[in-house]
């Protein structure tokens, strides 16, 4: 019996259960899980690496933030984000989501220990990963160059202030300085080293988090604040590509990169997988990660920043759960290669019960103290943000919980639902946004975004959930 059954089988007998007798029972089947579930194990020492990297990244960003709206003030906060949302966005916009893409052909080209690899199946690998990089550098100029042209409009319309446009420019550098992040990522993530990952996030946020002390110390401007912030991406974007070429040299050899890009296997396949995976991106662009330039543009920088800092401390309840993503991702693609659908329902059905259980914690203490933390370390300007967090804390919650519904369709093949569900419900959610919130305001906004969570993932869940039934009968 299950661990998830024999929790059910209890609260079938009828019998109130107190608090020690549950902790009892959490501990006991929780053990049992470790010993017996070797895909469970995994999946949580891969996301333990990246966990202590997010642990160090999300305290050194939250300690960051308090000084950064301390030092310049709500309203200059809210423009440091619309300057990073239009920049990073823009890149979005254009570029491949070549993460997912390397590790769902890695994962299908090195399906067993690495070193064990034919030599047919490197020079795919190899090839794949080449034109990835290509293709992502590629983009990443094009991105820039767009960068380069729409900064003033940027600057006008989400600012207010044309002066501001060398800021987008300034802060637009990373997207040349992470031209191949996503596909050096990709390629850890397919060879299970988390860890290295975990390490660069560590090393870039104490990088950024220097410069931030520096800028409060000595009472720098929103120049410098932004400088912090390129000097950790590039960081980032510099030392992911070193570690992937390494892990890449030991794999697949010294000279995987001279592999002709005729080896890539089923390059129509593959080209129509990034396409869907980006238009994916691109919903969410314009569904969920523009919302801080809806509300520039829409309201002022100073509601931008209220929103801004509602979601730093929902980022508390995504810090332990967001390292879970990839590493399941990684598992789920393999179970799914190897059509082990029992296997992978059993996944992820632990995987949400893990994430259940810290949503319901974290959250209930954030909803208990938020409106005294939030005035508490960001001053009390920033007090009108914690209704916006009570809201927001729905629709992430429930994200985080079956944060699993698209690399589960990615997995079994079908990166296109995903992208016709998000784009059908985000229609009606930018229709509401631009109807409501210039009346209603950010708290508006915020509900909207909830709503938008809730009802799109629950018809990923379902259709992903549906396929694998639909495939399990068809194997037997």
């Amino acid at each position: 019996m299950s661990f998830w059954q024999k929790i059910v089988a209890r609260l079938g007998t009828g019998k109130v259960m107190d608090a020690p007798t549950w902790f009892n029972v959490l501990i006991i089947n929780l053990g049992i899980l470790w010993r017996e579930d070797a895909v469970l194990r995994r999946v949580l020492k891969n996301s333990g690496h990246l966990l202590s990297g997010n642990i160090v990244s999300a305290g050194m960003g939250f300690a960051q933030s308090i000084l950064a709206v301390r030092l310049i003030g709500v309203s200059e906060w809210g423009l440091v984000t619309t300057i990073i949302t239009f920049a990073s966005n823009i890149n979005r916009l254009l570029t491949f989501r070549m993460s997912e893409v390397v590790v769902k052909r890695l994962s299908e080209a090195l399906p067993q220990k690495n070193q064990a690899v034919a030599e047919g199946k490197k020079l795919e690998a190899a090839a794949t990963v080449k034109a990835a990089m290509l293709a992502e550098t590629a983009t990443s100029l094009a991105a820039y160059f767009v960068l380069f042209f729409l900064s003033s409009w940027a600057a006008n319309n989400f600012a207010k202030n044309l002066q501001t446009a060398p800021l987008f420019l300034f802060y637009g550098l990373i997207l040349l300085t992470n031209s191949i992040t996503e596909s050096s990522t990709g390629s850890l993530q397919a060879m299970r080293r988390f860890d290295w990952i975990a390490r660069i996030n560590i090393i870039q946020s104490i990088a950024t988090a220097c410069v931030i002390l520096f800028a409060f110390a000595t009472g720098q401007g929103i120049f410098t604040i932004l400088l912090a912030y390129v000097i950790g991406k590039s960081i980032n974007g510099f030392g992911l590509a070193v570690l992937a070429w390494v892990e890449l040299n030991k794999v697949l050899d010294a000279n995987w990169w001279k592999v002709s890009l005729r080896f890539l296997p089923e390059p129509g396949n593959m080209f129509s997988f990034m396409v869907k995976t980006n238009l994916n991106g691109t919903v969410n662009l314009f569904t969920r990660d523009n919302i801080p330039l809806y509300l520039a543009a829409l309201l002022t920088t100073t509601q931008v920043g209220y929103f801004k800092l509602a979601q730093s401390l929902i980022n508390l309840i995504l810090l332990p759960l967001d390292p879970l993503i990839w590493p399941t991702y990684a598992e789920i693609s393999q179970a799914v290669a190897q059509r082990q659908w029992e296997a992978t329902i059993q996944l992820l059905r632990r995987i949400s019960i893990i994430t259940a259980a810290a949503v319901m914690t974290i959250g209930g203490f954030l909803a208990l103290t938020g409106w005294f933390l939030l005035p508490l370390l960001y001053g009390e300007q920033a007090r009108p943000a914690y209704p916006a967090l009570l809201i927001l804390m729905v629709g992430y919650g429930f994200a985080s919980i079956f944060q699993w519904n698209r690399p589960l369709l990615l997995s079994l093949g079908k990166p296109g639902y995903p992208v016709l569900v998000s784009l059908v419900i985000g229609i009606i959610e930018l229709v509401l946004i631009f109807s409501i919130v210039p009346h209603m305001g950010y708290l508006a906004l915020a509900g909207i975004l909830s709503t938008y969570f809730v009802v799109s993932i629950g018809i990923i869940i379902w259709r992903g959930l549906a396929e694998i039934k639909r495939q399990a009968i068809i194997r037997n």
